[in-house]
């Protein structure tokens, strides 16, 4: 069975960093399109970013770029999403996805982590 566990989370100030993991068990991670999505209560999951199939194609959120990363570590089957310059709009829950295409709407991916919270005070 295919799972997604992610973890990093927690609460910081205005202007820090966190830096997200998310662990692919019972498959390769290059065999997926790989997502961070994030969700506030009450709102829609929102598109973070993605990376592709071998990591050709990186895309990102407008209201993310220049401030988070994506990457990952094949030997470890692990995702990153580094995130600095925090601000309180980016509390929220975060989710890592895996899918078969390269989408930023939720739909597009079939397996999710169960999500870890990020908070940033001001």
């Amino acid at each position: 069975q295919v799972q997604l566990i992610d973890s990093g989370g927690g609460s910081v100030q205005l202007g820090g960093s966190l830096k997200l993991s998310c662990v692919l068990s019972g498959d390769t991670l290059e065999n997926y399109y790989m997502a961070w999505f994030r969700q506030s209560p009450g709102k829609e999951r929102d598109f973070v970013s993605v990376i592709s199939l071998y990591g050709g194609t990186i895309l990102y959120a407008d209201s993310v770029r220049g401030r988070f990363w994506i990457s990952r570590d094949l030997a470890k089957n692990t995702l990153f999403l580094q995130m600095n310059s925090l601000n309180p709009e980016d509390t929220a829950q975060y989710f890592c996805a895996a899918g078969n295409k390269l989408a930023r709407t939720s739909s597009s991916y079939h397996i999710w982590g169960q999500g870890t919270q990020v908070t940033v005070s001001s």
